[in-house]
């Protein structure tokens, strides 16, 4: 099988080639807003959508009009016209929101899908128009070279060398299944009863940062103190991303390791972390408190999570389910009875029916493992909203929990 993988390796320009990759990367910006602008203009002219190949026949007349644009590599540009292209794909195919206008500072960068030459041993790349340049070489490369990314994070220019190999299907080592549920005062509770406490990366520099935001909303717009201010609040952003993604790949491996089948509950977060402020004549309500719940929910990276451990499991041979995550915590996993009031609090489970208890994460978590089986085994969700009923007192009887036990089964 073949697997793709990209290696990121810090750039060293000197400061010529510093300012000629903000250019380009100007450039490719200005490509891309110039060709939305004319999709734009021509669907509303009643035109259809203009192609990757259409468009691209018109770089040369753009290159008349504004002859800069010849200073910057031939491929950068028509990549520029991919990207646009792979927004609307994503747009149409209702994955992503309408394509928008670029703006600079933000996602800075270009590609070079060929033309470049890697030199390992003198820890330098060719890049055409910019010429031969050091990079912080802090791991070998693996594979055939099939393009070059630049991107602008922090200040400083990455090179994200993205490879191809052929390599055996793996054949996992491990024989364990677990299930996973996600949460805030536990980052990933196990349905072996264990648990990872959360990093709460944001939350750690939240402080420091906003007193750097402070002193930089103080300075003058564009001067130099106002920029030494930004580059502050940049490196302490940088941290906080730094620090998160250590966290979730030192975790996603370990997980991926240790198991050959994982089951994740299918988390929306954006749904989960949409803002509760409501309108003017409608206003929201507990407003402060959904503000705090959505950013501690947001600082878990619990997306990223989950993409690492799909490609990590995928390499070490095992699988990754994802489940819905309908009534996990209100689901008894002994009886099968589903109530509201099985979770007491937070924290604690006990069923309104049989009367078993442990931690509701913990009951969470052998819930959604249940139906990864399940899912595995028959393709049937198990998410158990057919068996959703009235809440009944702790008194009940045990005809209906054993009839409601043979449904689930």
């Amino acid at each position: 099988m073949r697997r793709r993988q990209a290696f990121k390796y810090e750039l060293m320009p000197n400061g010529e080639q510093a300012r000629d990759m903000h250019r380009i990367a100007g450039s490719c910006r200005f490509v891309y807003n110039q060709a939305l602008a004319l999709q734009k203009t021509h669907y509303s002219a009643g035109g259809r959508y203009i192609g990757y190949v259409a468009m691209a026949n018109r770089l040369p007349e753009w290159k008349r009009q504004w002859a800069w644009l010849k200073d910057s590599p031939s491929q950068a540009l028509q990549h520029a016209l991919k990207n646009l292209e792979q927004a609307y794909k994503n747009f149409f195919e209702k994955r992503a929101a309408f394509p928008r206008f670029k703006k600079r500072g933000m996602g800075d960068g270009f590609r070079y899908p060929q033309g470049f030459k890697i030199d390992e041993a003198h820890d330098r790349l060719f890049l055409p128009k910019l010429g031969w340049m050091r990079y912080r070489n802090s791991r070998k490369i693996v594979g055939e070279a099939k393009n070059i990314t630049l991107s602008l994070s922090g200040g400083k220019w990455f090179a994200s060398i993205q490879t191809e190999r052929e390599v055996d299907k793996a054949i996992p080592s491990a024989t364990s299944a677990v299930g996973i549920d996600m949460g805030i005062a536990r980052f990933a509770t196990f349905s072996d009863g264990r648990y990872i406490a959360p990093l709460h990366s944001f939350k750690r520099h939240e402080q420091r940062l906003r007193r750097y935001q402070r002193a930089m909303s103080r300075k003058v717009l564009f001067s130099n103190n106002w920029k030494k201010a930004r580059r502050r609040v940049q490196k302490i952003h940088t941290r906080i991303g730094n620090v998160r993604r250590d966290f979730l790949h030192k975790t996603s491996s370990a997980i991926s390791k240790n198991h050959a089948m994982v089951s994740m509950e299918d988390l929306q977060v954006k749904n989960l972390s949409r803002s509760a402020r409501g309108a003017v004549r409608v206003p929201g309500k507990h407003v402060a408190a959904k503000s705090g719940l959505n950013k501690a929910i947001l600082d878990q990276g619990w997306f990223e999570f989950r993409r690492q451990l799909t490609y990590k499991l995928d390499w070490m041979g095992g699988r990754l389910l994802i489940v819905p995550s309908r009534h996990t915590s209100q689901t008894c996993p002994s009886c099968g009875h589903v109530s509201r009031e099985n979770r007491t609090t937070q924290a604690n489970f006990v069923c309104a029916a049989c009367s078993y208890a442990n931690h509701a994460d913990v009951v969470g978590a052998i819930n959604i493992l249940e139906r990864g089986h399940r899912l595995l085994a028959c393709g049937e969700e198990g998410s158990g909203q057919d068996l959703k009923i009235k809440t009944k007192p702790a008194s009940m009887k045990q005809e209906p929990t054993e009839e409601i036990h043979a449904l689930a089964a």
